[in-house]
């Protein structure tokens, strides 16, 4: 049976693939439509359990919000190529559409949505066995509120959304804090909101961090009393190449070498456990006032003012956040 053009055009758009792909399964298929789709199908499987195991580091991330529902929606595939191609963008964006229509509850039931007979999952995967590359639906996370917002950054790497409680805030200020998410990546909306465990694990880290420097003083101060320059035996390999250079002699070096063996386990067993706990304590609030959204300076404020003034003197409470990027951070 002979393809005609307009059989071609009609299966590329339904199932998105490329015209000799479809033009090929047609072929194969004798016309006949539905098989036609099922070949493409099963190639495009055949593509995706092949590249199972590459690496899909680059993608699409798109955001929406109407109605008080917002969403992020992002496709991996493994080339910035791929990610910038028309049809592929086009692909996120229906899945996008579909997330806002329907709403589902999370990843999983996102991906078994069912879009003229096919799943989502079925989509990916025909349109990873178009480009020859692995794809995969990642994320998919909401946000609701009586009022939301979405921010899409340049480059279709990086969305976050916001929620607030009050339906008439003033939008101008909601899209800020969208970009204030996407910029400055907090952690919760304020210290209350971070679980227990982040901050147990900041606590410890700040706890390990405060004990160091404090050993760190002791062989700096035991260096520069023996009348060694600290910056000249930071290392056993600076002693030996500052020997070399000429910078310590022997005897110094002899002696930086017997401070760096013997003082930090003397200056860790006569570590003040109150005074850490006080510094890390103190760590441990920095990192919460730059991690948490309304104590960051907010980034669209030329008076560097804090989110939490600007939200204060808005009448708005932000109630939820998300955010998904694709760029190494």
């Amino acid at each position: 049976m002979a393809v005609t053009l307009a059989d071609i055009k009609k299966l590329r758009d339904i199932t998105g693939a490329g015209m000799m792909d479809v033009k090929k399964a047609l072929e194969e298929a004798n016309g006949d439509f539905e098989q036609a789709k099922d070949l493409l199908r099963k190639r495009g499987q055949a593509i995706a359990a092949k590249r199972s195991d590459r690496e899909a580091s680059e993608g699409c991330v798109l955001a929406k919000a109407e109605d008080g529902f917002a969403a992020i929606v992002a496709v991996k595939c493994e080339t910035d190529f791929v990610a910038k191609n028309a049809d592929f963008v086009a692909l996120v964006k229906l899945i996008l559409d579909v997330a806002m229509d329907r709403k589902p509850a999370d990843l999983e039931a996102l991906k078994n949505e069912v879009v003229d007979g096919r799943t989502i999952t079925d989509w990916v995967t025909e349109r990873s066995g178009v480009t020859g590359e692995k794809m995969e639906l990642s994320d998919y996370v909401f946000v609701r509120g009586q009022k939301v917002d979405a921010y899409n950054h340049l480059g279709n790497k990086l969305s976050s959304l916001v929620a607030v409680a009050e339906a008439d805030a003033n939008q101008e200020i909601v899209h800020g804090i969208s970009m204030q998410v996407a910029a400055m990546s907090p952690i919760a909306i304020d210290a209350d909101h971070v679980p227990a465990q982040v901050k147990e694990r900041e606590l410890n880290v700040a706890i390990e961090k405060t004990k160091q420097d404090e050993v760190n003083k002791a062989v700096e101060n035991a260096l520069r009393k023996a009348g060694i320059n600290p910056a000249h035996a930071d290392s056993d390999d600076h002693v030996e190449s500052n020997l070399a250079k000429g910078w310590l002699t022997e005897e110094q070096a002899a002696t930086a070498r017997k401070i760096r063996a013997e003082v930090p386990a003397e200056a860790a067993q006569n570590i003040n456990e109150k005074k850490v706990e006080m510094i890390a304590q103190g760590r441990l609030q920095k990192f919460l006032k730059e991690s948490t959204l309304v104590e960051q300076v907010y980034v669209m404020s030329e008076d560097k003012e804090l989110v939490k003034d600007v939200l204060k003197k808005n009448n708005i409470t932000v109630t939820e956040f998300k955010r998904v990027t694709l760029n190494q951070e």
